[in-house]
């Protein structure tokens, strides 16, 4: 009798998650209504991966290919070459396929100790992986020097490489990896691989992660590339199948809490699993969803408390407001600027309260224009 009620309880709670997901079966979601346009900050870079921003307006902007440059004061920038920018390190990476540099973030400290962050797909001994460094910034911002590796041997393949880095609210770094396409990796506790990991500034493994001794804080994962924090609730999204297992698009927003499995591969889209997370959102058609950011600035009022996030094969930006009464529930989705800038990789908010993306249209997926990548800047349009 036992085992029937929690089969009856299990396939009830599993209902209950499938009704929460909002599943878009055609296209990608209602046009947004607010007014807002696009600006070019920076044009001519190469498949800008991410940007982390110093204490004063000016911005670490990574390149694929390997190369940091400076955008001295961003935030007052207008349209610029990249070919002017400062180059601050140029670092040996593997570029090929998905890889190369990847995901910046600052320590908390920064302007104490001048330390940032750096995830890199490297080849050695013939053998590829990804690793996330930590570097010291020079006091003149003119060139930076390695300090140490904090984690390495995260597994790299041709596709799948994650590779977004953040610093929680609780002054850790969590990493965002991809399952170097092998699936089974994602519920493997024993690799970092498919999994968003949480680490010290130092790269040491917190005595409260949800698995003692392990760096990682949610599994299951496929290849995330953006997530955010927002009330204390942290969000994740996921890139869906592109063909594995015969399963195509599905691409996922998820409320994910510490120890959480998004079920990859064992689910996908809004199916339903015991002890696995079904998302909030997910789409048929593929998206896949870059970069995401909670909007925190005042001069889009409508955005407030939305989850911001750019898009690549669908090419816009989606935003993404959750319901007050039940945090994994969505209430209003959108699209904004959709075919305006082509593949939209990262979504950062600047100390100016405004919106930065880069895009990722010379990747070798996008059609790349005359004058390059760019950084672009949302601002409304009245």
């Amino acid at each position: 009798m036992r085992a029937v009620l929690a089969a009856a309880l299990a396939a009830a709670t599993g209902a209950m998650a499938a009704e929460k997901c909002e599943l878009v079966k055609s296209g990608y979601g209602p046009e947004g209504k607010t007014p807002v346009k696009l600006e070019t900050v920076v044009a001519g870079l190469e498949v800008p991966w991410g940007i982390a921003f110093l204490p004063r307006g000016d911005a670490l902007v990574t390149e694929r290919p390997g190369r940091l440059r400076l955008v001295p004061a961003l935030t007052k920038r207008k349209a610029g070459d990249a070919a002017k920018l400062p180059l601050v390190a140029t670092v040996a990476v593997d570029a090929d396929e998905e890889g190369g540099l990847l995901g910046i973030a600052l320590h908390p400290q920064f302007e104490r100790n001048r330390f940032f962050y750096l995830y890199m797909t490297v080849r050695e001994d013939g053998r590829k992986s990804n690793r996330v460094e930590r570097w010291r910034l020079a006091e003149d911002l003119g060139s930076a020097r390695f300090d140490r590796r904090i984690v390495e041997g995260i597994p790299s393949a041709a596709y799948h490489d994650g590779g977004r880095i953040r610093f929680g609210p609780d002054g850790m770094l969590y990493v965002g990896t991809g399952d170097g396409r092998d699936p089974d990796r994602s519920q493997d506790r024993r690799t970092p691989g498919g999994k968003v990991l949480r680490l010290t500034p130092d790269g040491e493994i917190p005595e409260d992660n949800p698995t003692p001794g392990n760096p990682l804080y949610v599994l299951g994962v496929r290849n995330t590339q953006g997530f955010d924090w927002s009330g204390g609730r942290f969000y994740v999204t996921d890139h869906g199948p592109s063909g594995e297992l015969m399963r195509r698009g599905h691409d996922e927003v998820n409320l994910a809490s510490p120890g959480a499995n998004l079920g990859w591969p064992t689910i996908y889209g809004c199916q339903t699993h015991e002890g696995m997370v079904t998302p909030s959102l997910s789409w048929q058609n593929a998206v896949p969803p870059g970069g995401a950011s909670f909007y925190t600035g005042t001069a889009i009022p409508d955005w407030n408390g939305s989850l911001l996030i750019g898009t690549l094969r669908s090419t816009h930006v989606h935003r993404v407001k959750f319901s007050a009464a039940d945090p994994a529930v969505v209430e209003v989705h959108e699209v904004y600027f959709q075919g305006q800038a082509g593949r939209l990789r990262d979504v950062v908010m600047g100390p100016d309260g405004a919106v930065y993306l880069t895009t990722s249209n010379c990747d070798g997926r996008g059609d790349c224009p005359r004058d390059g990548d760019k950084i672009l800047r949302i601002i409304p349009s009245k």
